[in-house]
């Protein structure tokens, strides 16, 4: 009997002025917004990790405000993606892990780290920085330990969790439609994001344990929702990974893996955020069509 992997679905950050008095009740005070989206959803991207250090503060504060069972996507500094372009970034990387998420403890998720569309694949550039990150706490610790000044008085440099590191890579650049990418992040156990939009790569190709997802509106960037016949789709696609398969016609860069008796762990995020309501009504809405595949007792209670 095949052992099926653990399926969170959920929306990409939790601050957004127009969900209030809708998808937020009216006058929910904005410090409990996490915690009412937190009843609805089993994950949640962290975006504020990607725009600056936070401080071990915030993330014990979110750690408090969400569930038992509930687990956070945080995303990774732009300085080392965006503005290093992984070049040099060993302080950098140490002052993220010194920052505080380490103290997120067993809500940790993976860590997802996001690449600007004019950066090309760089063979020996990606191999060195897959070389730093670490797979597992004791390891992201010793990599914060060796965090600079700035971190001086705030670092956070333990934690009460026994578990993998996980790492996710979103490309938006053509180059990485490569077998050489493929396997390199195999090797390293990183995985490839599945990113749907018209503007990036939409590559299915497994290189990890786990499937990470990200639904940016598949006509308008950030905004188009999902309609029941996508939903599905995406549904089909969420059971096949979940259950140690793939889905079928998937685009993929090399040959689809066999099969495997134990399921693979699915993180999928609704990142269509801007203008309209769309992000938590299309997580919902997915969520009902796995809702066998994801327990959720009372999470919904207010």
């Amino acid at each position: 009997m095949k052992k099926t992997g653990t399926v969170r679905v959920g929306i990409s950050g939790w601050t957004y002025a127009p969900w209030r008095g809708q998808f937020y009740p009216k006058g929910l005070p904005q410090k409990h917004e996490l915690s009412y989206a937190a009843r609805h959803f089993r994950s949640i991207e962290i975006n504020g990790t990607f725009y600056g250090l936070q401080r071990p503060e915030s993330f014990g504060r979110w750690r408090d405000e969400t569930p038992e069972d509930f687990v956070f996507a945080v995303k990774g500094s732009r300085f080392i993606t965006h503005m290093k372009r992984l070049q040099e970034i060993e302080t950098p990387l140490a002052n993220f892990f010194a920052s505080g998420l380490l103290r997120l403890g067993p809500k940790l998720g993976p860590i997802l780290w996001q690449f600007p569309p004019n950066m090309a694949f760089d063979p020996a550039l990606f191999e060195s920085f897959l070389s730093l990150l670490p797979h597992d706490c004791d390891a992201a610790i010793a990599l914060a330990k060796r965090h600079d000044g700035r971190l001086k008085g705030r670092a956070w440099l333990k934690s009460d969790a026994d578990q993998p590191i996980r790492h996710a890579f979103e490309i938006r650049h053509d180059s990485f439609r490569s077998p050489a990418f493929i396997e390199m992040l195999r090797r390293h156990n990183v995985a490839l994001v599945c990113a749907d939009t018209v503007e990036w790569p939409l590559l299915m190709d497994i290189t990890a344990d786990f499937i990470y997802c990200r639904l940016h509106g598949s006509e308008q960037l950030y905004v188009s929702g999902y309609e029941d016949e996508a939903l599905d789709l995406w549904a089909e696609r969420i059971r096949a990974w979940a259950t140690g398969g793939e889905p079928e016609h998937a685009t993929r860069v090399l040959a689809p893996l066999p099969s495997r008796k134990k399921g693979r762990d699915v993180y999928l995020y609704f990142d269509n955020t801007d203008k309209k309501l769309r992000a938590p009504v299309d997580a919902d809405h997915l969520g009902e069509r796995l809702a066998d595949l994801m327990p959720r007792s009372d999470r919904k209670a207010a």
